[in-house]
């Protein structure tokens, strides 16, 4: 009986890291962020191939996301400590222009704040993001290969490792 009860909560446990965790982004997923044209906050257009080379974290968030909202003061923190190393990062907002560009007004980030609307939901997804959680982010090393993917709120030192990992 206690082996049942032992393979079932492994089959439990199992399930449970399954649907929180993401499947492999699509070939080319990080081609065609980098050929992507997303306005800012302070810009109208905004070429991501700018940063094509560089390790990057790339944040999927909304206004209305609780977890989202906590987790920017770290990613300013992450942005300010490895800027030297040449980490940039990317918020993309899944939501309308008005609320991000009133959102950043109001709570103000080191990074930038490009806005994508519900196309970025669908960006997200080929990242691996399948079940089209957020926050989702996504670590991309400096040959743009993705290297790490985190549905829902990122623990720091979990983050941090990823970073380390490809600014190195």
């Amino acid at each position: 009986m206690a082996a049942v009860g032992v393979a079932a909560g492994g089959l439990g446990a199992w399930s449970a890291w399954r649907r929180y965790s993401p499947d492999a982004p699509e070939d080319g997923v990080t081609d065609l962020l980098f050929a992507l044209n997303l306005p800012s906050t302070d810009d109208p257009a905004v070429d991501l191939g700018r940063w094509r080379g560089q390790p990057l974290v790339v944040n999927f968030w909304a206004t209305w996301c609780a977890p989202c909202i906590e987790e920017m003061p770290e990613l300013s923190g992450l942005q300010r400590q490895y800027e030297a190393k040449g980490l940039q990062i990317l918020g993309i907002g899944i939501d309308s222009p008005d609320n991000i560009r009133k959102f950043s007004d109001e709570r103000p980030v080191v990074y930038p704040l490009l806005i994508a609307g519900a196309g970025g939901s669908e960006l997200s997804r080929r990242f691996g993001n399948t079940a089209g959680g957020l926050p989702y982010t996504v670590v991309i090393d400096r040959k743009g290969v993705v290297r790490s993917r985190i549905v829902g709120r990122f623990k720091l030192e979990q983050l941090r490792s990823a970073i380390d990992a490809v600014t190195g």
